[in-house]
């Protein structure tokens, strides 16, 4: 029960956080997201091409990502909405990364830079065909494989899954707490969070339980940070009894 308490004594807190965040953005201006062409990411676009690139439509990501696992995920991305298999190929994705988690042998060939690239496009190419994989996913992980690039396709997929998620309007937020949230503080959450973000948006929460905040809770969603822990809250009181006295 005291725990509970002390979970709940944070929410209000974080409402009003909340709410002050929103204040600043409510004349926020939107810049917007470049169309990526073939030529940012000829890898890719060299070995899928659907169609004459006159008749290809133009693909918007729905968020700037960088860095390379950003630009493999975005073209990715533009590939799938095109062929309209968006969510089919974030799901054959998330499989294959689970299974690399789930073997020791597949997840040390995915890591193992000493292979030869015709081997690593052979055996990912054999084992998407026995998966039944799409085109897409298939040809994707060609280009990863022969790029060498096999063990940091989790982390593509990671980006990956983000993008297809801003495609669906879908916000994650991460609530750290001490024990799980109640499902009535949790719907709470969620409906200041959805106020905050607008109707058009979903919010989707990932609880992750973290006995080292003490209490409280830290929220995290969209870049953001709110950390509403008994721990952070003891440290800044630390550092305010420690300052000198102006007595």
């Amino acid at each position: 029960m005291a725990m509970a308490m002390r979970m709940r004594s944070g929410l209000p807190l974080l409402r009003r956080a909340l709410f002050v965040e929103s204040s600043f953005a409510t004349e926020r201006s939107v810049a917007s997201t470049p169309v990526l062409s073939g030529s940012t990411f000829t890898e890719f676009t060299r070995t899928y091409a659907s169609a004459p690139a006159s008749k290809q439509q133009k693909v918007k990501v729905p968020v700037t990502m960088f860095g390379v696992s950003g630009n493999y995920a975005s073209a990715l991305y533009i590939a799938a909405v095109k062929a309209n298999v968006l969510d089919k190929v974030e799901s054959e994705l998330l499989t294959l990364v689970e299974a690399s988690k789930k073997s020791p042998t597949f997840a040390q060939f995915m890591k193992d830079g000493s292979v030869t690239s015709d081997t690593r496009v052979k055996a990912i190419n054999d084992i998407c065909s026995q998966a039944k994989f799409s085109d897409i996913t298939k040809n994707f992980m060609a280009v990863v494989a022969e790029a060498g690039r096999l063990g940091h396709v989790g982390r593509m997929v990671q980006r990956f899954s983000e993008l297809t998620m801003a495609h669906r309007g879908e916000v994650k937020v991460t609530v750290t707490t001490v024990i799980p949230l109640p499902l009535e503080e949790e719907k709470e959450l969620i409906e200041t969070l959805q106020e905050i973000l607008g109707q058009g948006k979903k919010v989707k929460v990932d609880q992750k339980i973290d006995i080292g905040i003490l209490g409280g809770l830290v929220v995290e969603f969209d870049q953001k940070v709110f950390d509403m822990s008994i721990r952070t809250r003891a440290r800044q009181m630390e550092r305010f009894l420690r300052q000198p006295s102006n007595l």
